[in-house]
């Protein structure tokens, strides 16, 4: 199959609860498993996958609730998300993990508890917010409503996507953002997910709370490589320099002309993808 002209197969396993997890794959060497964020499918990480399939078997799953993957189902939690990976771990005998945003907390919560994780590789982990957060009940009213443009832009707002969004107004973006998701759904295709579809899964992000200080992740023995852009929020490189200043193995990069998404296929995927490249190797 094709996603973004990048060829790639597609597998499954069956986590401990009996979910199916589903997940795209690329390429072939040593195998590494990327861990997308809120509001993202394992779409979002085509072109960051075909850049390391070079020298890499990468393995991109759909979080649950998504795409190719089950629903998240009753009780779940991040740590549902953390036996999602460790039964692809034990399936691939991948020892290297990379995440964006929650995916990165998970990636973390992973190697506290996998031993066969060698390298993990994190963008911007967001440790440093209430949970739930307190734009989250605005949301919530709003997808209930069936109103998912509203329900973005509250989100955008939220998490200080950009310093674009949060200066304008409501009443100006609702409609922009109204505009912009019917014509992105009438463009998916195959396995990938529209962003309208991905909207509501942000309901799912409150439960990726570690629910733990950051300080227990200094038990974490594997190597750590902590990444992030000087564009993104304050609080996400806030929550890097306490992870720095605690994991014992840990070196930190950051990148002068990327934000939050840098990974994702609207950012930089190829600059991220060669330090990742180098750190894995």
């Amino acid at each position: 199959m094709t996603s973004s002209a990048h060829s790639y197969t597609t597998d499954s396993v069956v986590s401990a609860d009996g979910t199916l997890v589903g997940y795209r794959q690329f390429g072939s060497g040593p195998g590494c498993v990327l861990l997308h964020g809120a509001l993202q499918a394992s779409q979002n990480f085509s072109d960051l996958a075909a850049a390391l399939s070079r020298d890499f078997t990468v393995y991109v799953p759909d979080r649950r609730g998504r795409g190719l993957s089950g629903p998240p189902g009753d009780g779940y939690c991040i740590d549902k998300d953390c036996e999602d990976v460790a039964a692809i771990l034990t399936k691939t005998g991948a020892q290297y993990l990379f995440g964006l945003s929650s995916g990165a907390i998970i990636a973390l919560r992973v190697a506290l508890r996998v031993s066969a994780v060698q390298k993990v590789a994190i963008y911007e982990p967001p440790l440093l917010i209430e949970h739930p957060p307190r734009w989250m009940a605005r949301y919530n009213r709003e997808i209930a409503r069936a109103n998912p443009a509203a329900a973005f832009v509250t989100v955008l707002k939220g998490t200080r996507a950009s310093r674009l969004f949060t200066l304008m107004p409501r009443s100006l973006l609702t409609p922009a953002v109204r505009l912009v998701l019917a014509g992105e759904a009438k463009k998916v295709a195959g396995d990938d997910v529209s962003l309208k579809e991905l909207i509501p899964t942000m309901q799912f992000e409150t439960h990726t709370d570690p629910g733990d200080a950051i300080t227990d992740f200094a038990g974490v023995t594997a190597e750590v490589l902590l990444l992030g852009g000087v564009r993104s929020a304050d609080y996400l490189r806030q929550s890097l320099d306490e992870l720095a200043a605690i994991v014992p193995r840990s070196h930190r990069i950051e990148f002068p002309a990327l934000d939050h998404m840098g990974p994702d296929n609207r950012g930089n995927p190829a600059l991220v993808a060669r330090e990742l490249a180098a750190f894995f190797a």
